[in-house]
């Protein structure tokens, strides 16, 4: 007969298991749901969009200085003032409460004609800010899409080991109920009894950690979906592997299309023309001014009393450089070294990403040697711990041997359970790196 003990422990991985499957049942979220979730409400890929909207913004002609300006201006003032005039001709002026009035208002146009071609070079870089915050735009997508892809598997992950300690939990309770009989019948000794019920309540506990592990698990999934999945959610249980890499394509493909190599490119092209600006401040530059003006000034004595113009006004000005204090060789020496810098920099990271290529790719095959090894040896440790259980129906064998059976079971699970998760990472890791996810 069962003792109360083992009822409740029972009872307990029922009720806790119930309210699993129960929980998760509310709503279904697959990988594509995620990723598409991600897309549309991680943060990091909102500032990322921002971001490239202010380069796009900031790329336009009047921000390169191609484009005139064109104001209205207008000014005016009053002025009272005690005046005392002394004349060549010996009479003398005394204006006590002499009182001056002056406006004036008018359009002006200024347009920088020429400076060295700098505004055209300006245009250039822009567009190339442009077009690097687009490239890490998608970088920051891919970084995003390989976290969401790794917290929604370790969700997947977490879950298949609950399976594998429900199992366990099954066999402990087959056990307590054999070593019970055995017990009762004088066959089996009560430490094997007690040992049995030891299991039990361990695996038991193991199953509330491993629900607080998902629950956990699900919270970071969440966060990167930016919040989007309140209440539980249902994740499939399976890791699907549909993925055969071709080495030589792969690094074929790596110099041309990975985000990060693609970004240190263009990060070189800005840095030349960053060159190319600094020398442009060698050559002169031309100005044009042109307006149509309106003034007035009105005075209370004297012998101008009123004055006023009107009409169009046109001017330009020339500006030659001759010495600056060697600030445009400072600029264009360091603009050379920044330059050199990022052509360093791009050499580094293709060493940096060809690296990685390659240790993710001996991760892959090697994590594929592994899950086979491990399925061949999950399959023989199940049958192991059925014949111990078997064995130990019949008083043939010791709850220790069972146990230890058991343990070398769940070990086998983990590993298997852990392979296949490595297996998924090294999978999209060198999506990642090939710009395929």
């Amino acid at each position: 007969m069962i003792s109360q003990v083992l009822k409740k422990t029972l009872g307990i991985a029922i009720l806790l298991i119930l309210s699993i499957s129960v929980t998760i049942a509310q709503k279904k979220l697959t990988i594509n749901d995620a990723i598409n979730i991600a897309l549309k409400n991680n943060f990091d890929i909102l500032v990322a969009g921002n971001d490239v909207s202010i380069a796009k913004t900031n790329n336009s002609l009047g921000n390169a200085g191609m484009l005139p300006t064109l104001a209205l201006i207008g000014s005016g003032s009053y002025e009272l003032s005690n005046t005392k005039q002394k004349l060549s001709s010996g009479s003398e002026n005394n204006y006590p409460s002499l009182s001056s009035t002056s406006l004036s208002a008018g359009a002006q146009l200024s347009w920088n004609l020429f400076d060295g071609g700098k505004m055209f070079v300006t245009k250039s870089k822009l567009n190339e800010i442009q077009a690097l915050g687009e490239i890490q735009f998608k970088e920051k997508v891919l970084q995003t899409l390989y976290d969401v892809i790794a917290s929604y598997y370790d969700v997947v992950r977490q879950k298949q080991q609950l399976n594998s300690i429900q199992e366990v939990l099954n066999l402990n309770s087959e056990r307590v109920t054999i070593a019970q009989a055995g017990f009762n019948a004088g066959s089996l000794l009560k430490t094997d009894l007690l040992q049995s019920k030891i299991d039990l309540n361990i695996t038991t506990e193991n199953i509330i950690n491993q629900q607080f592990t998902i629950d956990e698990s699900l919270k970071s999934l969440n966060q990167l979906l930016g919040g989007k999945t309140d209440g539980a959610i249902e994740i499939t249980d399976s890791i699907p592997f549909n993925y055969s890499p071709n080495r030589d394509s792969l690094f074929q493909k790596i110099n041309n299309s990975n985000a990060n190599i693609l970004s240190f490119q263009k990060q070189i092209d800005i840095a030349q023309l960053a060159l190319k600006e600094n020398r442009s401040f060698y050559f002169p530059t031309l100005n044009l001014k042109a307006g149509y003006y309106a003034s007035q000034s009105v005075n209370s004595t004297g012998s101008v009393l009123k004055n006023s113009s009107i009409g169009p006004q046109v001017g330009g000005t020339l500006v030659v450089p001759i010495y600056n204090a060697g600030e445009t060789r400072r600029k264009t020496v360091t603009s050379k070294i920044l330059a050199q810098s990022a052509e360093y920099d791009l050499q580094n990271i293709k060493m940096q990403v060809n690296t990685t290529l390659e240790n993710t790719l001996t991760e892959f095959e090697n994590q594929q040697k592994l899950l086979t090894i491990e399925a061949e040896n999950n399959e023989l440790a199940k049958e192991n711990i059925q014949i111990s259980m078997a064995r130990l129906k019949q008083g043939q064998t010791t709850s220790l041997e069972v146990h230890q059976a058991q343990e070398f079971y769940a070990q086998s699970c983990t590993r298997l359970i852990n392979f296949r998760y490595n297996l998924k990472m090294a999978e999209t890791k060198l999506k990642q790196l090939v710009s395929e996810l």
